[in-house]
């Protein structure tokens, strides 16, 4: 199986040209908020967007992940609202303390990292920029 490559959404548009090219492209791919999106974005709207997306793009493989930075809890309210991955920096023990309750939660709990990401909030042409990152 294809590694997942990252994509940044800032919105349902973008989450539909990322989940359109990924089923289009038939690799996986992680659709990831902003950094820090739990606190600009917010749980329930990042959950909502997703969810539409998915909805429509059925067949796309996507994990979805909001990032939480520093803010424990943030990743708790976003266990709370349905998220399936969190990403947070936090320290060892309250990192710990995360995993056992994104354990109970049925939430993938990532910590902090650096990865390739394709990030589409200046981007003009979505669609394009989002099938050339997949492909």
């Amino acid at each position: 199986m294809d590694r997942p490559r990252h994509i940044a959404v800032h919105g349902l548009d973008h989450a539909r040209a990322a989940l359109a090219a990924a089923q289009e492209c038939r690799c996986p791919v992680v659709l990831t908020s902003s950094p820090e999106g739990a606190a600009s974005l917010g749980a329930p709207l990042f959950a909502r967007i997703i969810a539409l997306a998915r909805a429509e793009y059925p067949a796309a493989e996507a994990e979805a992940v909001l990032d939480c930075g520093d803010a424990p809890g943030l990743a708790l309210a976003a266990m709370r609202c349905g998220v399936e991955a969190v990403r947070v920096r936090a320290a060892p023990e309250a990192m710990r303390r995360l995993a056992d309750i994104a354990a109970q939660a049925g939430v993938r709990l990532l910590p902090a990292e650096d990865r390739p990401v394709l990030d589409l909030a200046d981007i003009e042409d979505v669609p394009s920029a989002c099938r050339a990152w997949l492909a």
